[in-house]
């Protein structure tokens, strides 16, 4: 059983290379010249871009293939304000590299649309809003040249709007107006108050999506299932996936902040998640989702390494 550890959007050991740089739609406004204002916004998102290359060629030194892309990398990009602007035609160029890159070495990248992506409420309004957002991000990917059915996009079930029973049924009926080219995207994720693992799993078998099982929000709110009862199916539900199957992990901040993340991963914690993913035996890739990002990444990678029947085979790659 081969596992890798990855990380989210932002790398510590680089200086000034922040992927999610921003204005504010006030800010934007206050620029009185029309070209000044989208020249602002275009030298943004090019650092942008610019920096999640340089992140991507850290990873590829540090031998890290699973790597989680901001979702911010064009600021303001389903605001009103800039509804016009062709962003993946004015930096083409950009996204071809980085695009190329990925390719290139092999890179597991995915994203992860803000918590007000939506597509179960009942107002449309809201649905259209989540559509919106869920299209930019299948813009940025297609623009990279990343092909829809591998590069993926992780979303939770969403509200419960006092009826979960309803919720989950407007989940699917919505998911069947998204695009092809964002449902094919579509991974799910069980989350820490509303919908447990065992309500997400069913949903991904029905509609058959990939699930991403988060174990820290497994903890937060489950009925009583055992993580060993669950990881075959949710395994299963990535058979024919251009990828193995993916889970998030993280720690609790503390026990009275227990939905927070830590800064770093507890090794006997992870050691426990482990144990139960030997008995499927199957590789899969792990999402770390810790504060201190990467170098919580390095610290787990150099406490595995310690570990007696674990092999290293680089930074973020073992055998169990």
């Amino acid at each position: 059983m081969i596992f890798r550890l990855g990380y989210v959007a932002m790398t510590l050991n680089l200086e000034d290379a922040s992927p999610s740089s921003t204005i504010t739609a006030t800010a934007f406004n206050k620029i009185q010249d029309q070209e000044a204002r989208m020249n602002k916004l275009r030298k943004i998102a090019q650092k942008n871009i610019r920096n999640s290359l340089r992140i991507l060629i850290y990873n590829k030194a540090t031998d890290i293939k699973v790597y989680r892309f901001t979702s911010k990398i064009i600021p303001l990009a389903t605001h009103p304000l800039v509804q016009h602007w062709d962003y993946c035609s004015e930096l083409k160029d950009e996204f071809i590299e980085i695009g190329n890159f990925v390719k290139e070495n092999g890179f597991r990248v995915s994203a992860h649309p803000d918590h007000f992506t939506l597509i179960n409420s009942p107002k449309e309004h809201i649905f259209y809003e989540s559509l919106k957002d869920l299209e930019y991000h299948a813009n940025i990917f297609e623009a990279m040249g990343l092909e829809e059915a591998k590069y993926k996009l992780v979303m939770h079930v969403g509200g419960v709007y006092k009826d979960k029973k309803t919720s989950m049924q407007n989940f699917k009926n919505n998911f069947h107006r998204l695009p092809d080219r964002v449902r094919k995207r579509i991974i799910l994720e069980n989350d820490d108050k509303s919908y447990t693992a065992s309500e997400v799993l069913e949903l991904c078998k029905e509609l058959s999506i990939p699930m991403v099982f988060d174990v820290h929000h497994h903890k937060c709110v489950n009925n009583g299932e055992r993580i060993e009862d669950l990881l075959e199916e949710i395994f299963h539900t990535w058979e024919g996936e251009s990828w193995p199957p993916k889970i998030h992990f993280s720690s609790p901040k503390s026990e009275k902040d227990f939905r927070s993340h830590a800064d770093y991963v507890q090794l006997e914690e992870f050691l426990q998640f482990l144990q139960a993913a030997r008995l499927i035996n199957r590789d899969f890739d792990v999402m770390l989702e810790a504060k201190n990002k990467d170098n919580a990444l390095l610290k787990l990678s150099s406490e595995l390494e310690k570990v007696g029947y674990i092999k290293k085979i680089n930074t973020a790659t073992f055998e169990m």
